[in-house]
């Protein structure tokens, strides 16, 4: 029998979500207009009985029109986003045993961002889901840049190493900021939508944006999250997870596709936002400990509640001037860096 530590409890949950809760309800409130708490949650709840049929009229005011066309659908892809690339960061580094590992560390967010770019600058598009292109060529960049450097590195060094993989990922990373370099170059009528794109914004945001990331992180972030067992084994050894049964191949591939998927959605719709998967996991390891069966749920509240922290504060610091989000979390994220890379090279 599992002892009830080794789960997510439902006191826990409910923990989590009151406080992810209460920082979207402050983030919804904080702006250039700042709008009280009371009145943000009645236009909240206006707005949930007008789309629930429970009254035919629907919010309207000044305020409403701010918290519900402007403010809400961003900060609900803000949330969902950091949720998933949160989650997919603690799956890598459960995964490679490696806890430096992350879509920006690794250069699999920049594989996105060129399978993205590339898309922008030709105009690929679907019918009926104008942002399809960019997102479809996101998810096989992010995948094949995650195989790419992975096989690198094993080539390199059979033993997977932090370091190796840490370079590869950063020779990687400025491999695909020159090719992404070209790209503008030969794109110059589309070069300040790639460049605001590639500092990560999720401004102008809206509903649509945030369904596909609600069915995106239910789809396969609930796959990570149903292979936390066998990320455990991992933690430990690829040996130990195969002498008790794990299908070690599967899996890997199983993650690696899982992973690609969420920070490629993610890239695609608010363009490179780096460190979250890094800073999130450490931070939440802190307060659950280790076991992932605890880390990737509090690392799903965890990744919303430190983006939506950052998009407030790019929204405010310099108000009326808005920072790119992922100018923020950058800068989070180097410090966070170098304090995990120094203390798991004195562990070493």
């Amino acid at each position: 029998m599992r002892s009830r530590s080794d789960r997510f409890s439902f006191i826990e949950l409910l923990i989590f979500a009151a406080v992810a809760f209460a920082v979207l309800c402050l983030c919804v409130c904080i702006g250039s207009v700042s709008i009280s708490l009371a009145d943000t949650l009645s236009v909240l709840w206006d707005g949930v009985k007008y789309q629930a049929g429970w009254t035919s009229a629907a919010p309207e005011g000044l305020q409403a029109s701010i918290i519900l066309s402007v403010r809400l659908p961003r900060v609900l892809c803000v949330a969902m986003t950091g949720a998933a690339l949160a989650l997919a960061g603690g799956a890598m580094q459960g995964l490679l045993k490696n806890p430096l590992a992350d879509g920006s560390t690794l250069g699999v967010s920049s594989g996105a961002a060129l399978g993205a770019v590339i898309a922008i600058a030709l105009g690929i598009r679907f019918p009926g889901l104008p942002f399809a292109g960019t997102m479809v060529m996101a998810i096989v960049f992010a995948f094949l840049s995650l195989v790419l450097i992975l096989t690198l590195a094993y080539r390199l060094d059979y033993s997977l190493a932090t370091n190796t993989i840490i370079l590869i990922g950063v020779i990687f990373s400025m491999f695909v900021s020159s090719l992404m370099n070209i790209i503008v170059t030969f794109a110059a009528d589309r070069i300040q939508n790639i460049t605001f794109w590639t500092m990560g914004s999720l401004q102008g945001a809206s509903y649509q944006n945030a369904l596909v990331l609600l069915g995106v992180l239910v789809i396969f972030g609930g796959i990570i999250l149903r292979r936390a067992q066998e990320l455990n084994a991992f933690a430990v050894s690829e040996d130990n997870a195969r002498h008790i049964g794990v299908d070690v191949r599967r899996v890997k591939l199983v993650i690696l596709i899982t992973v690609s998927a969420l920070i490629g959605v993610c890239v695609s719709i608010g363009g490179s936002i780096g460190f979250v998967g890094l800073v999130t996991p450490h931070i939440v390891r802190m307060l659950v400990g280790p076991n992932h069966r605890r880390l990737l749920p509090a690392s799903l509240f965890g990744g919303a509640v430190f983006l939506m922290l950052a998009d407030l504060a790019a929204r405010t610091l310099l108000s009326p001037i808005e920072l790119p989000i992922g100018v923020v979390t950058s800068l989070v994220g180097a410090v966070m860096f170098v304090v995990i890379f120094y203390r798991s090279r004195r562990r070493g």
